[in-house]
């Protein structure tokens, strides 16, 4: 017997306008909680807003930059707009890739396949 099929569903999420850099814009697609946001580079990201750490509402935390680790003298300030941090325990993940940064064995955000047509946002889940 074979496995079921998974059907994706693409749903519009709203004007391209309306997506501005560092700034969420939660939508529900069926069970899923999405947030979109506009990176600084002008890319657009839909994640699961659910930290796969511990389950927290992702996309409500801080979007910013982030000090990586160096030498005490070599601090530098570095991916402003790029880094998510999670609302309840301050975890990093690069929003670029969704990877968490600066542990071993890291989790990854999900991401959802975003297209823009005719001046719309559409999101695949």
């Amino acid at each position: 017997m074979s496995a079921p099929v998974r059907q994706s569903l693409e749903v519009a999420a709203g004007p391209e306008q309306s997506f501005t850099a560092g700034k969420f814009v939660i939508i529900d697609i069926g069970r899923h909680s999405v947030g979109i946001i506009r990176l600084r580079n002008g890319d657009l990201r839909a994640v699961l807003n659910l930290c796969p750490h511990k389950g927290a509402p992702i996309c409500r935390g801080i979007v910013g930059g982030t000090w990586p680790p160096a030498m005490p003298d070599a601090l530098r300030f570095d991916q402003d707009g790029e880094v998510l941090v999670c609302p309840w325990h301050g975890f990093e993940y690069d929003l670029q890739d969704g990877r968490e940064m600066f542990r071993e064995k890291p989790t990854r955000l999900r991401f959802f396949p975003v297209a823009v047509r005719d001046g719309t946002v559409y999101v695949t889940v």
